[in-house]
């Protein structure tokens, strides 16, 4: 049996004297893509960037690929395969859109990233406004240019945060057959999603937080019978 691609034990998280994360416990199968669902401040974003040690303080065991990293540093934890985009994107706005993706250094174990082609084959908004400046990009532009670099990068773990947010109805479609092909292509996916229709039809598995906590788990077989479950936690 293959090693994880991410597995979270008893993970504890604080910002500042906050105690967000009461002992998140996941696991994430090479190649699958899985959803953290649950309302607003459950602790979904939390569970990512502490995963990433992007908070003050964590504490519990994240092993990526087998490799316990609660003790390294974030650039440490990237270098593994992990790329992260946060919700708000995080482009830089001065940059055309080719220089955001050009900037990143390519920091996966095996040393490749995706080439410029391959970006532009699955983006061709991309290729066709590679010269626009970033804060020039329509959101589902920017959208796209975020989960971009992280592939250029070479990330084979992709932490997703409300990548569907706030964006029309086509470009949702866009980045749903994306994460379809990456899929495909034997990449693994974690989503934070407040769209539960986004994001339905492309889990293999559901993680449900509340409080800091995984409340419950499901396959995606066990989706229609847990619809009532789903409807109590979340408004559904």
């Amino acid at each position: 049996m293959s090693t994880p691609a991410l597995e979270v034990a008893g993970l504890q998280a604080w910002y500042g004297e906050s105690h967000i994360l009461h002992g998140v416990d996941l696991n994430v199968n090479q190649g699958e893509v899985v959803t953290l669902l649950g309302r607003n401040g459950a602790g979904r974003t939390t569970t990512l960037r502490a995963i990433l040690g992007l908070t003050d303080t964590r504490k519990g065991s994240v092993k990526v690929d087998g490799h316990e990293t609660i003790d390294m540093r974030t650039f440490q934890i990237a270098h593994l395969g992990v790329g992260y985009c946060p919700e708000e994107r995080g482009i830089f706005s001065s940059l055309s859109a080719e220089e955001n993706l050009l900037l990143p250094p390519v920091i996966a174990p095996s040393g490749q990233g995706m080439s410029l082609g391959e970006i532009y084959g699955l983006f061709p908004n991309l290729r066709d406004r590679r010269s626009s400046q970033g804060n020039r990009l329509s959101g589902g532009e920017q959208q796209m240019l975020a989960v971009a670099r992280i592939l250029r990068a070479g990330a084979r773990l992709l932490l997703l945060d409300e990548i569907s947010e706030g964006l029309a109805p086509v470009i949702v479609q866009s980045l749903a057959q994306l994460i379809t092909l990456l899929k495909a292509r034997g990449y693994t996916v974690v989503m934070v999603e407040q769209n539960f229709r986004f994001a339905a039809p492309l889990a293999d598995r559901f993680y449900v937080m509340e409080h800091g906590k995984i409340v419950t788990s499901f396959a995606a077989s066990q989706l229609n019978e847990k619809m009532p479950v789903l409807h109590e936690l979340l408004g559904v």
